[in-house]
């Protein structure tokens, strides 16, 4: 992917399964962010193709859901409206909406903050908003960018616990930006590390034990050998 004269990103091939988390990891600038957008077809790549399951999607969008690192809830909706947004968007009725997004509060963990507005919320309520909003836009794939950067240590472990039991639950194909080693490692079925520039993809690691036995793993001697193992390939 070139910019001008400036190529951002080259050669780079990934695959994604059904069901599966990917994480892609790698310093600031290494093309993470812009691979995301070709992926979504917010950019049209100088050269490759996106697909999507065995389809050609390259270079448009609405295909797969993209959530971003703030959440974006509107402030004078309420967070039934705000999470039932793309359906209104994609032609449904607002009640329609209402109804079929009411049906995920429960699962998402945010039974009860239908008829509350977003400032109302703590900042992992609001993340679980944002999550189901995107899981309704599109349950095929969603590309999360870096989207619990912002909690502080305790709230980011809780939500992790709960992303782990909610994916579980809606087997939805994700792929997830991140700089936090530790996040990727406890949520990831892969990690592709991306380093360079132009970035590219530099090592592929796969987490073996399953996300239903994550919980206090990251206090275990194998989240350590993971760890390392990736310290090693960033600071080559």
């Amino acid at each position: 992917m070139k910019f001008g004269d400036e190529t951002i990103i080259r050669d780079i091939s990934i695959a994604v399964d059904q069901g599966e988390l990917v994480s892609l990891l790698g310093v600031s600038g290494s093309g993470k962010t812009t691979l995301f957008n070709c992926i979504s077809g917010i950019y049209q790549p100088t050269a490759g193709r996106v697909l999507l399951d065995g389809a050609d999607i390259t270079g448009t969008t609405g295909h797969i859901s993209y959530m971003l690192q703030k959440d974006l809830l509107l402030p004078y909706k309420t967070i039934e409206d705000n999470v039932g947004l793309p359906l209104v968007i994609q032609g449904m009725s607002k009640e329609a909406a209402r109804k079929q997004a009411s049906e995920h509060f429960e699962e998402f963990g945010l039974e009860g903050t239908q008829k509350k507005y977003p400032k109302q919320l703590s900042g992992g309520m609001r993340q679980r908003a944002a999550l189901l909003r995107t899981y309704l836009f599109s349950d095929n794939v969603a590309l999360l960018d870096e989207p619990f950067s912002a909690l502080d240590t305790i709230t980011k472990g809780k939500i992790h616990n709960w992303y782990l039991d909610v994916m579980e639950k809606i087997n939805l194909t994700t792929v997830f930006i991140t700089h936090d080693i530790n996040e990727a490692i406890l949520l990831s079925d892969r990690i592709y590390i991306m380093t360079g520039k132009p970035g590219g993809i530099r090592y592929e690691i796969r987490i073996d034990t399953p996300r239903s036995q994550r919980q206090g793993y990251d206090l275990t001697d194998e989240f350590m050998q993971y760890k390392r193992q990736i310290m090693g390939v960033l600071e080559e």
